[in-house]
């Protein structure tokens, strides 16, 4: 039953001889050797996912969120498969060029783009721009100009949809800071297609993350839809039609994960008219369930009813707990019979270090390893130093063997471009 619920986050996670298994690869033994906290990747994983994605969309570009997980190495499995990038900075897109991932598949969102990081993408000739206000059109349109090129823009609109998740990761609201409201957008289309140094390809949208009701979805790109055919009336031609990303994940052993195949069987029929080429942004539904986070027990303390066990991973290491209240699922790395109900704690000095409250996982003692699932997405990424913290190390397992792709931090790695 362990085994079957782990092949329900993962179909490379299971026991093997006691001990829990990734993509072939003994996790004790990799965890001995490499230390902790320990981020690992499933490359056969990650490559499944995204194959999923393209089987149920033939002829769509599957643009890889790259703020979901950075790593280099997730980056190139991701090229490997022919995916682009989903990018919000400047950082992000230099990122996913070194991953492999080539400029003209890359597409560029965020609600804050400096002038160096448009100037950047600009000289990187971009697939597109997702603009998200008229004064970010207006700067590219300048910034364009003075280099003798034209910026291809998406506008990122806004069609006021509630997508049923955290309220700090909805997006597609009215309220939110993102895009421009769908019922303003066909004036700012009107407007953009006539600037001088603009060319308008494309509509963006994005409503969220980590959506397990799918209804949203429909609501959401039939606005989009609607909003093309008035475009089309104007004689403004779209090529692409970006839908975003937010598909979601198991997290808690209840939840039941959508697949591409069940969003493409909404999306497809109100879209397959319109002769565009659709662009989606997977990025946690890729890479969430593809990583997992090892984690060494220190101490064990018994207050009043309540067993503390103490892990060397704090929030520093994985901030969603800390700052959605999110569940990851906790297991032992080296399964027992006996069980334990006990609060797993980080070493960071705040009361909300907490991995996970009220759990019941095998019983394990000092030096014995817990594994944090569904950890690929939003974790390393969102990782810091806070209390002189050196960040994890990344590793990429793939049937039965391993490769370090981010080495574990030190001291005078955080310190080495300071003075006093």
């Amino acid at each position: 039953m362990v085994n079957g619920l782990l092949k329900e986050y993962s179909p490379y996670l299971e026991y093997k001889d006691g001990v829990l298994h990734f993509d072939g690869v003994n996790l004790e033994e990799l965890a001995r050797e490499l230390g902790t906290p320990l981020y690992v990747y499933s490359a056969n994983h990650i490559r499944d996912k995204i194959r999923a994605y393209k089987e149920a969309f033939p002829g769509a570009l599957i643009a890889y969120a790259v703020k979901a997980n950075f790593n280099l190495g997730v980056i190139k499995i991701a090229a490997e498969e022919g995916c682009g990038a989903d990018t919000v900075s400047g950082g992000e897109i230099y990122r996913a060029i070194k991953g492999g991932i080539p400029a003209d598949k890359i597409v560029y969102a965020g609600v804050g783009k400096t002038d160096e990081e448009l100037s950047y993408a600009l000289e990187q000739d971009i697939l597109m721009f997702n603009a998200e206000s008229e004064m970010e059109i207006e700067v590219l349109n300048e910034l364009a100009g003075k280099k003798g090129k034209k910026a291809r823009i998406a506008v990122r609109v806004n069609p006021d949809v509630d997508p049923k998740t955290h309220p700090k990761i909805a997006t597609g609201m009215k309220k939110s800071k993102f895009g421009i409201d769908i019922n303003k957008a066909l004036d700012v289309y009107r407007w953009a297609s006539k600037l001088p140094n603009i060319e308008v390809v494309g509509i963006h949208c994005h409503i969220g993350s980590q959506l397990l009701d799918l209804s949203p979805f429909r609501e959401a790109v039939e606005k989009v839809a609607d909003l093309y055919r008035k475009l089309e009336k104007e004689g403004i031609r779209i090529k692409y039609l970006d839908i975003g990303g937010g598909l979601g994940i198991k997290y808690k052993p209840e939840d039941r994960e959508p697949s591409p195949k069940e969003l493409a069987d909404i999306v497809t029929p109100i879209v397959k008219d319109l002769g565009v080429q659709l662009i989606l942004e997977p990025g946690r539904s890729i890479a969430g369930n593809g990583g997992i986070l090892i984690t060494q027990v220190q101490f064990l303390k018994e207050k009043d009813d309540k067993l503390f066990v103490m892990v060397d991973a704090g929030f520093n290491d994985l901030l969603r707990p800390a700052m959605y209240g999110s569940y990851h699922h906790i297991v032992a790395v080296r399964e027992k019979p006996q069980k334990m109900v006990c609060d797993v704690v980080g070493p960071i000095c705040e009361t909300g270090d907490i991995l996970g409250e009220n759990r019941e996982i095998c019983d394990v003692g000092r030096k014995d390893y817990l594994a944090v699932l569904s950890a690929g997405a939003y974790g390393f990424v969102m990782s810091s130093h806070y209390n002189m913290r050196p960040r994890a190390a990344e590793v990429i397992v793939e049937n039965g063997s391993y490769r370090v792709t981010r080495p574990r931090e030190n001291w005078d790695y955080i310190i080495w471009k300071e003075e006093v």
